[in-house]
C-alpha cells in the first residue's frame, strides 16, 4: 500500500507540475515533469501479473515515454517522436493480438473509418514529405484501435480489463488526432492541455488493463 501511495504521488506530482509548466511556458519544468506520470504507470504495472501482455504494454509505454520527450524537446524532433510513438502503438497491437485474434468486423469498420477520416482531414491541407509517414502512422493506430476493441466480450478476458484497454486506446488515438489537427490543419486554443490530458488518461487505461486481466 505504501508503494502504491508513493507511485500515486509521483504521477500526480508530475501531472500538476507539467500543467504548471504549460501555464507558465516554462520549458525546463515541462521537460523535468512530463515523464513522471508514465514512470509512475510503469512502476504501478510491476504490481500486475507478469506475462506477455504486461511485457508488450510495458515496452509500448517506454517507447511512448521516449516519444514524449522527443516532442517536448526545444528543437523540432517531430519525426523522431512520431517514430517512437509508432513503435509504441505496434507494441500495444502485439499485446492486444496476444489476447484475441477474432476478426471483430464491427471494430474493424469503426477503426478503419476513424483512421481514414483523420488521415483525409490531415492530408487536405498537404502534408508534404510527411504524407507517407503520417499515412503509415494512421494505419498503425487504426490497427491498434481495432485490436483493442476486439478484446471486448472475449471469454477469459475480464470485462474491466477489456473496457480499460479499449477506452485507453480510444483516448490515445484521440490525443494523436489532436496533435495532427493542431500541427497540420489549424492550431486551436487549449490544444496542449487537451492533447496531454487525453494522452495521459489513455495511457492510464492501457496500463490499468494489465491488472486483473483474466476473468
Amino acid at each position: 500500500m505504501r508503494d502504491v501511495r508513493l507511485i500515486l504521488l509521483i504521477g500526480l506530482g508530475g501531472f500538476a507540475l507539467f500543467l504548471l509548466g504549460l501555464a507558465l511556458d516554462h520549458t525546463p519544468l515541462r521537460l523535468l515533469s512530463k515523464p513522471l506520470p508514465l514512470i509512475a504507470l510503469l512502476l504501478w504495472m510491476r504490481l500486475a501479473p507478469a506475462g506477455s501482455y504486461r511485457r508488450w504494454i510495458t515496452l509500448g509505454l517506454l517507447l511512448s515515454l521516449a516519444g514524449d520527450m522527443l516532442l517536448e524537446w526545444p528543437t523540432d524532433l517531430f519525426v523522431f517522436g512520431l517514430g517512437a510513438f509508432l513503435l509504441g502503438h505496434l507494441c500495444f497491437l502485439v499485446a492486444y493480438l496476444g489476447d484475441s485474434r477474432r476478426p471483430a468486423l464491427l471494430a474493424l469498420v469503426i477503426a478503419t473509418a476513424f483512421g481514414l477520416g483523420m488521415f483525409s482531414l490531415l492530408a487536405q491541407n498537404g502534408l508534404g514529405p510527411l504524407q507517407i509517414p503520417v499515412a503509415l502512422y494512421a494505419l498503425t493506430i487504426s490497427a491498434m484501435l481495432w485490436r483493442a476493441l476486439a478484446r471486448l466480450g472475449v471469454p477469459g478476458i475480464a470485462s474491466r480489463s477489456a473496457w480499460l484497454g479499449a477506452g485507453g486506446a480510444l483516448l490515445f488515438v484521440l490525443s494523436d488526432s489532436l496533435i495532427g489537427i493542431n500541427r497540420f490543419v489549424s492550431p486551436f486554443a487549449g490544444a496542449d492541455v487537451a492533447i496531454i490530458l487525453t494522452y495521459w488518461f489513455g495511457q492510464l487505461g492501457i496500463a490499468a488493463s494489465t491488472h486483473k486481466r483474466q476473468a
